[in-house]
């Protein structure tokens, strides 16, 4: 076989060059004993380094994730501990306060120091994160979650929605606590009335206070099925329940319906509902106290819904809703929306009635015209003072009284604490009644922030388990990827060296074959 020359020179040239790349390739990789580097060195590897390395930065997401979470629910966790401990004072003062040594001066002071405490309380529930965001407005970062009425009273104006982040592959976590779960759903303990009907005019012998629920779940299983009650006076030391079908459910009173009219505010348990009782006799009446008493009669339920409308700032006139009543409890029932409406003027006398909140979707679920300055939509009747222009819209709140936040409670008995009761007995009584109302409503805002407190530190417990599952898996992550990428330091040096001897020989041969020419020998 016969090789000619220009083909013995190119063989020679490839086999040089293949072996030289060879040795600088193997040179760079015992520099640093990395093996993979293009998906040419490896395309199973270099497919299976890319998916490690998008799973790592999933982690390295994750982590920051969890570092958001951890800070944001720290902050939300002191400043409801520093809410609980205003709480906590504030029930010391509502239960001194019932004292019955102390004078109107001596609550008086209590009120003032209440006040104190209500300014402290809702300057925490607006409380900003180091971001400038609210923490407890839901989503609504931006807005104030919490703002005081005209009327002294105070709303929330967050929403529900909890913000969300992913800290592992099936994990998301709430990054905040919303003021509606941590404040606006604290049981109102509050929420039934009891009201006069015989004699015609009141005259100061038998007081019955609205009540205050005792047994949330009696409450509602047994108390709202046969309400309206009548409660009836029949002597002096006994009464009888009527609920709504006139069926007799006094055994299922306390005492089954007998009391000490001498007793210092006794109390009538009913269906979940305690109701305070105090018997003033007048002046003749020891003659025969049950003709006194007996006749005496008060109609007994829960807190009808209230409705309440405020104006959009956006508003072009200065139309104000004055007034909502419940005018059709059965249209009220079936169609009026549980979470608010808006109620929108689409000319100066015809309007719409929407669910709230109201998107560009929406559809009215009831619609009318003005009746002088009256709007009737979904069982409501709405007052205006002054006419409205077409575009303008009215935010519609109804209080169920199923729940109040702590704010509206310490509002409200500041200001029977600031109401004088001295030598008056009737007047004892309604602060009686207010604080026991108080006293309810307190305990159960302290329950609700305890829970967010627990919910908040159930969340973390989560985060430290999710926190150590990621490091484990960014470490075995690491180890995956350097068994696919790096090399065997020993391996790579024995290659090396091998491939230089090679190196050397090729050359060599070179050599000794290009000395084989004739002309050498002529």
């Amino acid at each position: 076989m016969r090789i000619s020359t220009p083909q013995f020179y190119n063989s020679s040239s490839a086999n040089y060059e293949r072996t030289f790349g060879n040795v600088n390739k193997t040179t760079q990789e015992a520099s640093d004993f990395i093996r993979v580097r293009t998906a040419a060195d490896d395309p199973v590897g270099a497919a299976r380094l890319l998916q490690l390395e998008q799973q790592q930065n999933m982690l390295d997401q994750y982590k920051g994730n969890i570092t958001n979470v951890r800070n944001a629910l720290g902050s939300s966790e002191s400043t409801l501990n520093a809410i609980g401990s205003i709480l906590q004072r504030v029930n010391e003062l509502a239960v001194s306060s019932g004292n019955g040594g102390f004078t109107d001066a001596d609550r008086k002071a209590n009120a003032s120091e209440l006040a104190s405490l209500e300014d402290q309380l809702f300057s925490l529930m607006n409380s900003k994160d180091e971001n400038g965001k609210y923490l407890f407005s839901g989503s609504k970062g931006d807005t104030q979650p919490y703002v005081r009425n005209s009327d002294g009273t105070y709303s929330y104006q967050g929403d529900q929605s909890n913000l969300m982040l992913q800290v592992g592959d099936m994990l998301s976590l709430a990054a905040n606590e919303t003021g509606y779960s941590a404040f606006e759903q604290a049981l109102n303990t509050s929420r039934s009335e009891t009201r006069l009907t015989a004699p015609a005019t009141d005259d100061g012998r038998v007081s019955l206070s609205n009540g205050q629920v005792s047994g949330n779940t009696t409450y509602n299983d047994r108390f709202r099925s046969g309400e309206p009650y009548s409660i009836q006076f029949t002597s002096s030391t006994e009464y009888k329940i009527l609920d709504a079908g006139g069926n007799d459910v006094t055994l299922e009173a306390s005492q089954g319906g007998k009391f000490d009219p001498k007793g210092d505010n006794t109390t009538i348990s009913f269906r979940g509902v305690d109701l305070r009782l105090k018997i003033s006799f007048k002046a003749g009446d020891e003659a025969n106290p049950d003709a006194a008493i007996a006749g005496h009669s008060f109609n007994l339920s829960s807190k009808a819904d209230s409705i309440a409308g405020t104006r959009s700032p956006g508003n072009t006139s200065s139309a104000q809703v004055t007034d909502a009543t419940i005018s059709d409890p059965a249209a009220y029932k079936a169609a009026f929306p549980g979470g608010g409406a808006v109620l929108k003027f689409t000319s100066a006398t015809d309007f719409e009635l929407y669910a709230s909140p109201m998107t560009a979707d929406s559809r009215p679920i009831s619609s009318g015209t003005l009746s002088g300055t009256t709007a009737t939509a979904a069982g409501v009747t709405f007052d205006l003072a002054g006419a409205p222009n077409a575009g303008d819209s009215f935010a519609i709140k109804a209080d169920t009284h199923q729940n109040q936040n702590i704010l509206n409670t310490i509002s409200q008995f500041r200001t029977a604490l600031n109401t004088p009761q001295d030598n008056d007995p009737v007047a004892r009584q309604n602060f009686l009644a207010a604080q026991d109302a108080a006293l309810g409503n307190i305990a159960s805002g302290l329950n609700q922030v305890s829970s967010s407190i627990s919910a908040i530190g159930g969340r973390g417990q989560a985060l430290d388990v999710q926190a150590e599952t990621n490091e484990a898996l960014a470490g075995e992550n690491t180890k995956t990827q350097s068994s696919i990428r790096d090399s065997d330091p020993a391996e790579v040096m024995l290659r090396l060296e091998m491939q230089k001897n090679m190196l050397q020989a090729s050359m060599q041969s070179f050599a000794k074959i290009a000395g084989l020419s004739l002309v050498n020998y002529i």
